[in-house]
């Protein structure tokens, strides 16, 4: 079997932005996204009321895992609905999106987004969301802890995320120190965030701690079948984990749009200036 190493890791850095995006930090920096494909960024924000209010979407996914507070979310095809902590939207921007994420009231949001792109033949699929609630996805207990299984299949449970991409998605805690051996696709081009504690990983047992990012060793060349990972905790810790395969397609990002070519962009934000992606959210 395929055993993972640590490829490269960092610790975030964080910018206090003042009211009202108070503090934000790139987890997956955007100027690197060829290093992260099927993924483009992931961002770690705080952040109070008119933030993210009324903005278009087009060409790619996004993940929002709630931290703490309350997220509000409302789009211009009538969906609304509000997430509390541990709890997950998937986006499928496709052909074009328009919402709104918002704090509660006044509601300090803590929010991890991660933003997942779509292949040439799905850029103009139809947009949807999905709610997965804390209490939706199924948990894998080990020795030390469990492993929340937001998306894709892992320890024998599929968590209930309907990715156009398919992808990993899990939370793993540790309750006391102890190890665990994570089992994905030897193809599956991965990263974890640390959001608490310390680990090691890989055999070559690399410590990390609290906001540290990694990005994983993977077989380019491989298959589905299973890689590797160890998991070591020097005590209570917890971490998401990240993997999909790669898309290996050109990728062109220009604020909120993700396509694969310049002119494709431009159309974008001619089609918004036009009204094409429907009326504002209110």
């Amino acid at each position: 079997m395929f055993q993972r190493e640590i490829k490269d890791h960092w610790y975030v850095h964080y910018n206090k932005n003042g009211y009202p995006h108070v503090q934000q930090g790139w987890v997956l920096p955007p100027d690197r996204q060829s290093e992260f494909d099927p993924f483009i960024l992931m961002a770690d924000d705080w952040f109070k009321r008119g933030t993210f209010s009324d903005h278009p979407h087009r060409g790619f996914q996004t993940i929002t895992y709630v931290v703490d507070g309350r997220l509000e979310h409302t789009d211009n095809h009538g969906g609304h609905s509000i997430l509390e902590s541990g709890d997950v939207q998937y986006m499928n921007a496709g052909g074009g999106a328009r919402h709104a994420e918002e704090a509660v009231d006044d509601d300090l949001i803590h929010t991890h987004q991660l933003w997942l792109n779509l292949p040439k033949h799905l850029k103009n699929s139809k947009g949807s969301y999905q709610n997965v609630f804390v209490e939706d996805a199924p948990v894998v207990p080990f020795n030390a802890g469990s492993v929340k299984v937001y998306a894709g299949t892992v320890g024998g449970v599929t968590g209930p995320m309907e990715s156009l991409v398919p992808i990993i998605m899990t939370e793993i805690t540790f309750n006391e120190a102890g190890e665990y051996s994570y089992v994905i696709p030897e193809n599956h081009n991965g990263f974890l965030f640390v959001r608490s504690g310390e680990v090691t990983i890989g055999n070559n047992e690399t410590p990390l701690s609290k906001t540290a990012v990694a990005t994983l060793t993977y077989n380019e060349n491989g298959t589905d079948k299973s890689s590797e990972l160890t998991i070591k905790a020097n005590h209570r810790s917890k971490i998401l984990l990240y993997s999909g395969a790669p898309i290996k397609e050109d990728v062109i990002a220009s604020g909120p749009f993700v396509m694969n070519t310049t002119d494709e962009i431009r159309q974008a934000y001619r089609d918004f200036q036009d009204g094409k992606f429907g009326p504002p959210v209110e």
